[in-house]
């Protein structure tokens, strides 16, 4: 089952922020606060929205999807940038992952949104190979660039 993600989720949604940066090999990296998340998740103006998916039998959430808007200047629409997906290593092959992925992919059309995105770690095979077998293909002309820690402060500074 997939479902949008609550206040009472915020500590799963934390554990499984932390268990995702583990699975990625840079659990230091995992800085935010349940508080942290909570603001972000359920105040009055979200900066991000999280579906939990559940184990069918048991009701426990085995992953999570955590999404913002994006937009695009050429389409003239709202798309959706899928920050993170998890599922518990113990759950995978079970349908949760396409599932998440369904529930936005229908946000998308519902809303008339026409984009999907994320990101994938290369060496991620398992994810890209799954991802492959959506239909998803990967954007090769495009390089992601990031400014963080004291690299950000710098260029703020200047």
């Amino acid at each position: 089952m997939i479902r949008p993600a609550t206040p009472a989720d915020v500590p799963v949604i934390h554990t499984l922020i932390r268990e995702l940066a583990t699975y990625e090999k840079v659990p230091q990296e995992a800085r935010a606060t349940p508080a942290q998340l909570h603001d972000a998740l359920f105040s009055d103006h979200p900066a991000a929205f999280a579906h939990i998916a559940e184990d069918d039998d048991t009701g426990e959430p085995v992953g999570f999807a955590l999404w913002f808007l994006s937009f695009s200047t050429w389409r003239g629409t709202h798309g959706i940038y899928l920050e993170d997906l998890f599922v518990r290593p113990e759950a995978r092959g079970g349908g949760h992952g396409k599932a998440l992925l369904t529930e936005l992919a229908r946000i998308c059309t519902r809303r008339g949104y026409q984009r999907l995105e994320w990101s994938v770690l290369n060496w991620n095979e398992p994810a890209i190979g799954f991802y492959d077998a959506l239909g998803a293909r990967p954007q090769d002309e495009w390089t992601v660039y990031r400014l963080t820690d004291e690299a950000l402060n710098n260029l703020a500074t200047k």
